[in-house]
This record gives structure tokens, sequence and C-alpha cells, in this order.
């Protein structure tokens, strides 16, 4: 699986980003979010990955963040309809803190307004995230913590969200995320996860 590409960004368009990393062009899709962070053309850059395997084809989705990559991988493991172009409207239609935010209020309509949603998978996004995965308590925690300037709290907030998105339930991921804070060390994220995927497997 290929996490990242680090390389020179040979082109740059609205959904899509060539990268030439020595001497080799790979092509991204990616959301406008992403888009609007690029550098110039012919700069350094370094974008994560999501490599999404079918029977047709191989594609190479591209994000300038975690909090875009873990979203799109959220909205096409969780919410049933959405695929990977799906996902990428999405994005490329709401900043990820605004997603969050019409979802912990349950805000349809500004869901429905982002092209190609509509206002039926508008509400299954709300029901199946809201409801389904808890993911919710876990995005309210991790504003609560950074609001606070608490960075243990955030650290266990996003060590949460990480588990989430790997796939695990977010009642089970909050259990094994505080059993690991209990430990002494255990003071950031990545520590977190590596201890609660210990306890959990």
């Amino acid at each position: 699986m290929i996490a990242f590409l680090r390389g020179i960004l040979d082109e740059a368009l609205p959904h899509r980003a060539t990268v030439d990393v020595n001497g080799v062009g790979y092509v991204m899709l990616i959301p406008l979010t992403t888009f609007d962070k690029l550098p110039h053309p012919g700069t350094e850059v370094r974008l994560l990955t999501h490599y999404h395997v079918t029977d047709r084809d191989h594609t190479l989705f591209g994000f300038m963040t975690g909090d875009e990559r873990d979203l799109f991988r959220l909205l096409m493991d969780r919410v049933s309809g959405i695929g990977p172009k799906m996902a990428l409207s999405v994005l490329s239609g709401m900043p990820v803190a605004a997603f969050k935010d019409a979802v912990i209020q349950g805000d349809v309509k500004a869901l429905a307004r982002i092209k190609g949603v509509g206002g039926k998978t508008a509400e299954r996004i709300v029901l199946e995230l809201k409801d389904k995965v808890g993911v919710v308590d876990a995005w309210q925690a991790s504003r609560t913590a950074k609001s606070a300037h608490d960075p243990k709290q955030e650290a266990q907030s996003d060590a949460v969200l990480a588990l989430i998105a790997l796939g695990y339930k977010q009642s089970e991921a909050q259990k094994a995320v505080n059993e690991a804070a209990k430990q002494a060390g255990f003071d950031t994220a990545d520590k977190l996860i590596r201890e609660a995927l210990r306890g959990m497997n």
C-alpha cells in the first residue's frame, strides 16, 4: 500500500495532480481542499495517498492532510452507497471542519447542497455517521479538547478517531484508548494508537 508520495509537483488541476517521484509520474485524484493547498508546479510536495483497487481499475487519491484522508475513508467504509468519487465530491464541496460541524448538528440541508450529494444521501450520512458509527462523539470530544488546549485529551480523541477510521466501533476504540492512556509515557496519539491496537488484538 502506498501511504504517501514526496516529489516534484508536475501538474496541478482542480481534481487531479501529477507528482514526479524520481522520474516516475504518479497521477492522483484530489479534492478541491487539497488543490487549494498545493504549491506551485515545479516545487516539492508531499501528499498522503489512498490506493483504491477494483476489477476495472487502480486509482490513486491524494490528500494534503490526514483529516482529509481519514474523512474520505470513513465516508467510503461507513456510509452505504458512497464510493470514492462521491467521497471526493464531499471533500471538494465542504472543508473537513465544516462537514464535521454539519454532521454533529444534523444539518442535512448544508450537506445536501454539496454537488452530487442530494437530500437522501445527506440524511444517510448523518444517520450512519451519527447513530451507527458513533464518530460524532469523538469529533465533539476532539473539538472540546482543542478549544480547551488540553494536549492529553486531544491526543486521546485523535487516537479514537484514527481507530474508528481503521474500522473499529467508537465504543471499543474509546475503551482501548482509555486503557492505553492509564500507562505512563503514552501521551501522544501515535503511542496511544499502537498500545490500543495491541490491547484489541
